[in-house]
């Protein structure tokens, strides 16, 4: 058997298309490094259709012949990062304006650079622009200081790294801006690079860091110590950590509330609660003042380890000493009074604390109220709730439904009508729900004048969608 050999035709070959007889800006594009992760938010990928000539007419079109940094800036800004097919090439123009004569890049381009490529994760490329920088230092450098914004370009780059986890690029990074910058770095730029050796689990190499700082002579600042401490805890040295708080006090740096709420922790990790309830004491006494997650530590800390006596007495003392946080909200502890049996103890505190303006949040509320539900204390539930209202703490819809069956059930129907009138007003959604069940509640005690009014109300909200559920409740209530 034999096969017919198919002709194959030649191939055309594309002839480029002729160059604009207006200077080029660019030369070809370069191929796209599809290695590189870029932002989602911006259009990368070219379309096939991307070409020399329409690249070049683009650039030509917004770009004059004496190119200046403000021009280029102006134009990577405000007409290349928004293009759905040249915006991957902004670091192409970057490097080609470079080359251009009597054209130098200034900290603006630098910044914008060094702010896009970072933002868009494009972090190799990062690295040959820090090193470009490093070549051909701004203009302002020129003089006998060096730029004041080489080191924030520098510090934006280096966050970049750190947040990634590229700790030796970060490094590589600084080692490059301390070679540029006049005088000591920021201590934010210390802090930055610390922080991030304690979130990658190598502590040992942020403590290499923070002796660089101390024999750079730049002050530690107390968000520095904090990370330490935070440290030191992450890596079970407690006593460590002690000696971190008791340095930066001796090096007259005071502590503030992320100091303290560190320590409590890392005292209630310990099992110490004496003693972490005792270092939230001394933050009293200092004036630093509880923060609402001080609290949650505490409070927290305490309940999950069986103390729940232990955290209420804590809480009622704070708030007498009016050093409680307003928008502390002790739901927990109310939560975990509850599920114990104690509800009763539980209404106590809320109503003292409510006393010396610790209002309890609508969650709060909520679960009270269902623990007074379930030991059939409806009078109590219906107390809260009026007064959750009346303080404009808006319960929601099934609760307050629940609430509203039993008073009904126990023969309240019309203390449940007042308060559905009154959770109306405060913007409750009252549905069908709430109507029938008050509706029912008149009928079982033949109250037929309050149910009619009812019905007329569910006729006005048509709330009641056929005859037959009308004539229904008509004759519940014994009208023919």
């Amino acid at each position: 058997m034999t096969f017919k050999k198919l002709y194959k035709p030649p191939l055309l070959s594309h002839q480029p298309p002729p160059p604009s007889t207006a200077g080029n800006f660019l030369p070809p594009p370069p191929p796209i490094d599809t290695s590189l992760t870029v932002s989602p938010t911006l259009s990368l990928t070219p379309s096939n259709s991307t070409t020399q000539s329409q690249l070049t007419n683009f650039i030509n079109t917004h770009l004059k012949n004496n190119l200046t940094p403000n021009d280029l800036l102006i134009f990577l800004k405000n007409h290349l990062h928004h293009h759905p097919k040249f915006a991957h090439l902004d670091l192409h123009v970057f490097h080609h304006a470079a080359t251009l004569d009597s054209f130098r890049h200034d900290h603006s381009t630098y910044e914008w650079m060094v702010r896009t490529l970072a933002i868009t994760h494009r972090l190799d490329p990062l690295l040959s622009v820090v090193d470009f920088i490093v070549s051909n230092p701004c203009p302002c450098s020129d003089g006998i200081f060096s730029c004041n914004r080489t080191e924030p370009i520098f510090r934006f780059a280096i966050n970049a790294f750190c947040n990634v986890g590229r700790l030796d690029d970060a490094r590589q990074v600084f080692d490059k801006m301390r070679k540029l910058v006049d005088g000591k770095p920021n201590v934010a730029i210390y802090n930055t690079m610390i922080h991030s050796c304690v979130k990658y689990d190598k502590f040992k190499k942020g403590l290499e860091f923070y002796k660089r700082m101390v024999d750079d002579r730049v002050k530690p600042d107390v968000i520095t110590f904090n990370i330490l401490i935070n440290g030191y805890f992450r890596n079970s040295k407690f006593e460590l950590a002690l000696e971190v708080f008791k340095e930066m006090r001796v090096k007259g740096c005071v502590p503030n509330v992320v100091t303290f709420n560190t320590l409590i922790k890392g005292f209630f990790r310990e099992r110490r609660f004496k003693e972490g309830i005792g270092m939230a004491l001394e933050m009293i006494e200092l004036g630093c003042g509880l923060s609402s997650v001080t609290c949650e530590i505490l409070i927290n800390g305490l309940t999950k380890e069986g103390r729940v006596s232990e955290a209420c007495d804590l809480v009622l003392d704070f708030s007498r000493k009016r050093v409680l946080p307003t928008k502390f909200d002790y739901y927990g502890l109310i939560e975990r009074l509850c599920d114990q049996g104690n509800v009763v103890k539980a209404r106590l505190i809320v109503d003292e604390l409510w006393e010396n303006g610790n209002a309890p949040s609508s969650i709060t509320c909520t679960i009270l109220i269902e623990g007074l539900r379930k030991i059939r204390n409806v009078e109590s539930g219906h107390e809260l709730m009026d007064k959750m209202l009346k303080h404009d703490i808006v319960p929601d819809s099934v609760t307050f439904n629940c609430l509203l069956s039993d008073l009904c059930n126990s023969g309240r129907t019309s203390q449940a009508d007042k308060l559905r009138m009154l959770a109306s007003e405060k913007g409750v959604c009252i549905d069908e729900v709430s109507y029938n069940m008050l509706v029912f509640g008149f009928t079982k005690e033949k109250k037929r004048k309050e149910g009619i009014a009812l019905v007329d109300e569910m006729l006005d909200k048509e709330f009641i969608h056929d005859i037959g559920t009308y004539n229904r409740l008509m004759k519940g209530l014994g009208v023919r």
